[in-house]
Formats: structure tokens, sequence, C-alpha cells
């Protein structure tokens, strides 16, 4: 599905938010759910904020408020209302009999944007498997809601024939997505083995959606990823191999972005795919410092690396985007081991992380500079395919090596 027929059923959208207390930053989360609405092909038309102490588990939002939301659908003749948390099947059922209007939680709009983004058949599984968990646990409540304006956000993606099956129908769809998603993820661990065995290191770029992981990536190894300034451009990984000092080469891997309330279906669909993030060797955490949020972001990526298992690594930050900051700054992540303002734009500490990169795997390399015996050729050979051969020199004794190889064969040669 093309971003063009995205755009062609353009929706009118009011946001809807629950403040819970003062530190919880409701203005800044409904900021961006307009932009996941805005991903999704839907124009905000008004925003509404209630304080409450807990969200009302009926409706989401008290008695009141849903009378002036009903005013402000007339006043703005928008079409559905959107939530900026995940609603229960009773919360959906009556905020739709109240409004009479289409309604639409955060994690449904993540999931629309994701069915529309997704290319390979790994990511059309995982979408389609968190879909179908979703309505799933909500079938009852779902029904008039999606069905009351034909198309739109919400009725796309995998799943979307779909939408009026039964439960048990869902199940058995869900068990064969799983089988298929079981055999996709068999592959990937195979591929990571044969990394493994290639001895070459994995470098995976993680960060909030829309920091330029993809940028970044096309500019360090020419990856040619689609970039846009939408969120979730990318959903499936793509690994490249970029070219450091001295022949070494490390393999980057691109993972999907995160976000603040990521939906837990969707962790779940895409498992396999975060998970690039914990059978990585080094992780570059990508931080779009043109943001004002940016603070918020790190710990969402943070808090999200931790929900899964992401541990005792080497980290590189990157305070990407310099190039539209208006005067330089002072940035500090402590959780990182090196830190480096870059700009994917214009390549500005580029170089940098090159060279942290290989400072990173040298530690795990030890230096070798001996004369071989013409009867020990294999040996060299070993070289070659798990290490770094720097100078080979045929010489009356022998064959004078200088290499760096992985402490793991030092013993071998």
């Amino acid at each position: 599905m093309t971003m063009y027929e995205l755009k062609e059923a353009e929706e009118k959208v009011i946001l809807v938010g629950v403040q819970l207390n003062e530190n919880e930053p409701a203005e800044e989360s409904l900021d961006e759910l307009g932009e996941l609405a805005k991903t999704a092909g839907a124009e905000v038309v008004g925003r509404m904020i209630q304080s409450r102490e807990y969200i009302h588990p009926a409706t989401y939002i008290g008695k009141g408020k849903i009378t002036e939301l009903k005013e402000l659908l007339w006043e703005t003749d928008a079409t559905g209302i959107i939530c900026d948390d995940e609603l229960t099947s009773v919360q959906l059922k009556n905020l739709e009999q109240e409004l009479g209007c289409k309604i639409i939680d955060r994690t449904l709009l993540i999931l629309d944007i994701f069915a529309a983004r997704a290319v390979s058949s790994e990511g059309k599984i995982q979408v389609e498997l968190a879909q179908l968990k979703y309505r799933a646990s909500r079938l009852i409540g779902l029904g008039n809601s999606l069905s009351r304006l034909g198309g739109g956000i919400g009725t796309r993606g995998p799943g979307e024939k779909k939408l009026e099956m039964d439960r048990r129908l869902i199940r058995e769809r869900i068990s064969r997505l799983k089988k298929e998603l079981r055999e996709v993820e068999q592959h990937r661990e195979l591929i990571r083995t044969q990394r493994k065995d290639s001895n070459l290191k994995v470098a995976a770029l993680v960060g909030y959606t829309s920091a330029g992981k993809s940028s970044l990536e096309n500019a360090l190894t020419g990856a040619g990823i689609l970039e846009d300034a939408m969120l979730f451009s990318t959903l499936d990984t793509t690994t490249r191999a970029l070219e450091l000092e001295g022949k070494q080469q490390v393999l980057l891997t691109d993972t999907v972005g995160f976000i603040r309330k990521l939906p837990h279906h969707l962790i779940e669909a895409f498992k396999s795919t975060l998970e690039e993030a914990k059978y990585a060797d080094i992780i570059i955490h990508v931080v779009d410092a043109s943001n004002p949020q940016m603070d918020t972001q790190m710990y969402v990526v943070y808090d999200t690396l931790r929900q899964l298992g992401v541990e005792g690594k080497p980290i590189i930050t990157l305070f990407n985007k310099q190039d539209k900051l208006e005067a330089p700054q002072m940035f500090r992540d402590l959780h990182a081991d090196y830190t480096f303002a870059v700009s994917a734009k214009t390549g500005q500490g580029l170089d940098e992380l090159k060279g942290a990169l290989l400072d990173i795997i040298r530690q795990d390399q030890i230096y070798v500079e001996r004369l071989y015996d013409f009867s020990e050729a294999g040996r060299i050979q070993l070289i070659r395919k798990h290490g770094q051969l720097l100078e080979e020199k045929y010489v009356e004794e022998g064959i004078a090596v200088k290499a760096y190889v992985p402490k793991s064969i030092y013993g071998r040669i």
C-alpha cells in the first residue's frame, strides 16, 4: 500500500487524552498522537485533554467531557476521535454509543500505520498477528465503530478482510500465522548463526521513531533505505556491511523505531525484529537532538531495551540532526560508553563513530605479528577468514604476517 492511497480517504479527527498527574506530559503525548494521525492520513481538527485521578473504566473520559466532545464533533464536522491510550472493549462500545462516530485508540492507530508500512512477508505476518490479537480481545464493541465509515484508519492492512470473523476463525488464523512466524524466525536465527561464524561484529541502530536511523545507515553504507519525515518509515530490518579502517568490517542493522506507549501486541509480534538489538554486539542509540522531547524519547528507548532484555553491551549514542540546531550544545548520555554530535545530512561526526566502532572491535582482538612456515599456510587462511589480515609478505624463511585476530581463534593460529 503506497502513501498515496493513504491520503485518499482523509478523515477528520479529534484527539482525546487523559492527564493522570502533573508530571505526565499529556500535551506532548497528544502532539505525538497528532503526528501519528497525520502519518495515517488523517487531519486533526481538534484536541481535548481531561485531568483526572484515574482513567474512567467505562468511558475513558468523564460524562461532562463527553458532552463537550459531542459539541466539538458537531462544530468541527469530525468523522471520529482518537484516544491517546489503549481502550478496553467496554470503553470502545460505550464511547461509540455516546458519540455516534468512529472511535480509534493509540494502539489501533499504530497498528494501522504498521499495516501500511509492512513490505516483507515477515513484516506483514507480524502486523496481521498483532491486529488479530488486538481484535480478538475486543470483538464486542468493535463492530459498528469500524463499519460506520467504511474504510480509513483501523480498517487497513493484511488483516482487513477478516474484520468480521468470529473468535474461532481469528484463533485459527492466529495459530497459522504464529507457525509461519516461527519458520521466519528460524531463518533469522540461521542468519544470526552464520554472522557469528563469520566473526563479524553486529551493531544495531536503535532509537525513537524518526530519530534518523535510516538516514544514518544510508549515509554510512549507501543502503538506499526509504527516508521520510513520517513516523515508522522503517518496519523491516536491513543489514549492511560498513567498511572501517584497515579493511575491518562491521554489520549495521536498522531496527523499527520505538515510541512511548508502544502497544504490547506489537512488542510481542515484532519480537524477532526487535531482538536484532538483543543479539547485536554493539548498540548505536540514535537521538534526534533537534527534538524538544529528546530526554523523554531517550528514556523510552532505554526502557524498551530493558523490556527486550538488552543489557551489558557497549553503547554509542549519536545526537543526530545537528544541522537543524541553531547553536552548538553540550550533550550527555550517562548510559553510553561513547557520545558524538552527528548529522546524517552533512556527515558531521561520522568518522568519529567509525573510530569508536573500531575501538570496540579491537578490544576483542589480539594483534599478531609473526613468521609462518610455508607449510602453515592453512593458519593464514584462518586469519583471513576470521580476522583482519593487515600485511602478508613472502620472504625466504616463510610468510610474514601482521594481523588482528579474534581472541576466540588466537590459540589456533
